[in-house]
């Protein structure tokens, strides 16, 4: 494929793309979280470079093709932009990169009103959604967590407390999403569906950041820690429906939401390993691992079927231009 060719396929990418950066990103938080510093930062490296084209081509949008931001600026996949962006500025923040994490804040909080509104706005035309509609859950969980994480490294109680209101406006939005999924994605979804269980197994992280606070004591405390279990004792009953739905009625053909299928898989074990030490719950670390290495299988085998996809993108012989076309 030339150049030109090249420009036009990243140029091409859909909103949900945003998705393989968040995979990455948490996968690189997973790993650092078991000791594997050197998969961490090679899993970052990949969120990063990934975020930037994305970024790019997010910014030529929004300046030269308005009206294709606004038709994409809708759609539950275009919060990707600010999940995506939180959750690499949360492991730059465990790098110490404490300005940096700041800065994509401060970017993911100027995106959140606006692709919010759109998105919560477009839903209320359907009475039915896919899996993406709780990305509006994931995208605010992320501020929370990026908050709880910054507040904790700079001890700011002011940030505790917004990452608590938006961990709370999180809760909310789940379950207005849960209402209006289609349950039958369970079965047929091409990936996207995942993030059902993905988005409390967010929330659950958020809410063990929130807990390693010292802003919260007594029966705040004690509320925050029974929320986290919960929702990540939900996100688990989430990832076996999912995982006997999916060996039930397999779909083994790549999807570029295939990514939001990834990312669920690796925020379940990353959740769980941050949960253990905060709640003592000690055998969530002992859970967490092997579902990490889960995830990263997952990942791998995801990058094969994308390079076997865009592999066969290349090799696939143009059309001709038909008669009429040469004529006019």
């Amino acid at each position: 494929m030339d150049p030109a060719c090249e420009r036009a396929w990243l140029a091409g990418l859909p909103p949900a793309a945003g998705a393989a950066v968040m995979a990455a990103g948490i996968l690189s938080v997973g790993l650092h979280l078991i000791g594997h510093d050197p998969l961490s930062l090679a899993a970052l490296a990949i969120a990063a470079l990934l975020w930037l084209v994305l970024a790019r081509d997010f910014a030529a949008r929004l300046t030269g093709d308005r009206g294709r931001f606004r038709a994409e600026a809708d759609t539950p996949a275009a919060l990707t932009a600010v999940a995506a962006t939180t959750v690499l500025g949360t492991r730059l923040s465990m790098l110490g990169w404490q300005a940096a994490a700041a800065a994509a804040l401060a970017l993911a909080a100027a995106l959140w009103p606006g692709l919010s509104y759109a998105v919560v706005a477009h839903r209320h035309r359907h009475r039915r959604m896919p899996g993406a509609a709780f990305l509006v859950c994931v995208a605010t969980q992320g501020l929370a967590l990026l908050a709880a994480v910054l507040a904790a490294a700079d001890r700011q109680t002011w940030l505790a407390r917004a990452a608590l209101a938006a961990f709370c406006l999180g809760l909310l939005l789940y379950g207005a999403a849960l209402v209006r999924f289609d349950f039958r994605e369970v079965c047929t979804g091409a990936g996207d569906h995942w993030v059902a269980g993905g988005a409390l197994a967010l929330t659950a992280l958020a809410g063990s950041k929130l807990l390693e606070s010292p802003v919260w004591t007594g029966w705040t405390h004690t509320a925050l820690r029974t929320v986290t279990l919960v929702a990540l004792g939900l996100s688990l009953v989430w990832y076996v429906v999912l995982l006997a739905a999916e060996l039930g009625r397999p779909r083994p053909r790549y999807d570029i939401r295939r990514w939001a299928t990834v990312f669920p898989l690796g925020m379940t074990a990353t959740a769980c390993l941050s949960a253990a030490a905060p709640t003592g719950v000690a055998w969530l670390r002992r859970l967490g691992e092997p579902l990490l290495w889960i995830a990263v299988a997952a990942w791998l085998l995801t990058c094969v079927a994308f390079a076997a996809e865009h592999l066969r993108s290349r090799r696939a012989p143009r059309r001709p231009p038909d008669a009429s076309a040469r004529r006019g």
